[in-house]
């Protein structure tokens, strides 16, 4: 499964705790995270993380592409809700794009435990079947 981790300036040492306490889980997985996420992650864990650029200069457009194209299946961003961020439209954009492709997001740490415990028990095969009963979809 491909899962992307998104964090907050602020959220970034939760994400980091995040990836360290299911570092087991992750290992089995495609991760994909913004430019500083990412790299924070690598050097906490012995995870590979694709990274892509900070998500004020387009990371977070980089991850929505992917959800778009249902190349995504896991969005666990963790946001900063008492925080004014200068790039709100793209994160509005990128939660759009997920509730349009059915993909599950965590703005959390509560919610992202659940799904990450749900994915570690092999609990996502709904995933596989999620566009052929899609409708318009043959």
């Amino acid at each position: 499964m491909n899962i992307a981790l998104i964090a907050h300036d602020r959220k970034k040492e939760e994400m980091v705790n995040f990836a360290i306490a299911y570092e087991e889980v992750f290992r089995h997985h495609q991760l994909f995270a913004t430019g500083t996420t990412g790299t924070k992650v690598m050097e906490a864990t012995k995870l590979q993380v694709h990274r892509f650029m900070s998500g004020p200069l387009g990371g977070d457009q980089q991850i929505g592409a992917m959800v778009a194209r249902n190349e995504m299946d896991l969005v666990v961003f963790l946001r900063d809700p008492l925080m004014a961020q200068p790039h709100e439209p793209d994160i509005i954009a990128l939660l759009r794009l997920c509730d349009v492709q059915g993909i599950p997001v965590a703005t959390n740490i509560a919610t992202a435990e659940l799904l990450v415990r749900s994915l570690g028990r092999g609990e996502f095969g709904w995933r596989e079947l999620k566009d052929k009963y899609k409708p318009g979809v043959m």
